[in-house]
């Protein structure tokens, strides 16, 4: 080559791979247009839930909200009016014996032969299930502090309710529904359940649904929520997404500017000052092109979020 040769251009860098498509995560429980009435009174009005595997689902609602007559309809207690259930690819109107296998139940009221022993409970429960693990059940038991050999009868509310954690937990169900749980738990007994219930979805890929009315605790364990209100869905997602999506907007009472594209009405409520606001839910490109003047906007709390969605407009 002669000196005055231009060299070869360089070939530009290839491209890297696209990355791969994520798999869509394993749908462990869906509700399609779930119903019941007691009477004249819609207890719960079409409900669509969707778990996914490996998450706490955090089932937000005020006490009356619909949430125990849900779960008790997943758990084949109750027969829905209408609406289907899919539990792990089946579809199913009513759960049955052979879907409850792979559940675990614990209520806000554990309910316990009085005389048997925390061991003979075990024993007794472990022929409903055919992948009963005896040696986790001990473990478990030690590990929330049981004592085995102590009459259920006698056992104080927090301790029956961290037994019935223990039964549910010892055939390793893919699915625990959890219904209240910490319904008169002292604070230590508490945070030691949550603790666990966290431990246990991250170590064995567990499924959680966990019904609560109080703010504070579903956010420290969920990954995703769903909030009831006189049954009916009101948000289903991340908790993520709810706190970027709801938003509290002062408005000027004598000519409150309409609801602008994009944005739907949470609730109206009346301010401490005596303003008039709106909360309003929406994606965040949604709020970016709204018209209302920043300082009138305001970002708000999971509690008032949960807050706005629970409450009636003619509730303060």
């Amino acid at each position: 080559m002669s000196e005055l040769s231009e060299p070869l251009p360089t070939p530009p860098p290839e491209a890297p791979p696209p990355p791969a498509p994520q798999p869509e995560p394993e749908i462990i429980l869906r509700t399609q247009g779930l119903t019941r009435a007691f009477h004249d009174v819609k207890a719960v009005n079409g409900v669509d839930l969707e778990l996914r595997r490996g998450e706490v689902y955090g089932f937000l609602g005020r006490n009356g909200a619909g949430k125990t007559t849900t779960l008790r309809m997943l758990m084949g207690i109750l027969r829905p009016d209408t609406g289907d259930i899919e539990l792990m690819g089946q579809r199913v109107r009513r759960v049955g014996a052979a879907q409850k296998r792979h559940l675990g139940y614990v209520s806000q009221e554990q309910v316990f032969y009085p005389w048997m022993t925390a061991l003979e409970l075990g024993r007794f429960v472990s022929g409903f299930y055919p992948h009963w693990d005896d040696a986790r059940f001990h473990h478990l038991l030690h590990v929330l502090d049981v004592p085995k050999d102590r009459k259920s009868a006698q056992l104080s509310g927090g301790t029956r309710m961290k037994l019935g954690l223990a039964l549910a937990l010892s055939h390793r169900p893919p699915l625990l529904i959890l219904d209240e749980p910490t319904a008169g738990l002292d604070p230590v007994a508490r945070r030691e359940f949550l603790d666990i219930l966290r431990d246990q979805v991250r170590r064995e890929g567990q499924t959680a649904l966990f019904s609560s009315h109080l703010v504070g605790e579903v956010e420290e364990v969920a990954h995703r929520i769903g909030i009831l209100h006189e049954g009916r869905l009101r948000f289903q997602g991340s908790l993520d997404t709810l706190r970027q999506s709801v938003r509290r907007v002062r408005v000027m009472e004598s000519a409150p500017e309409p609801i602008p594209p994009g944005l739907s009405l949470v609730r109206r409520e009346r301010l401490p000052d005596g303003h008039l606001a709106l909360v309003l839910f929406g994606t965040p490109g949604d709020w970016a092109n709204s018209p209302f003047a920043p300082e009138t906007v305001e970002t708000l709390s999971l509690e008032n979020i949960f807050l706005a969605y629970a409450r009636r407009s003619d509730e303060s």
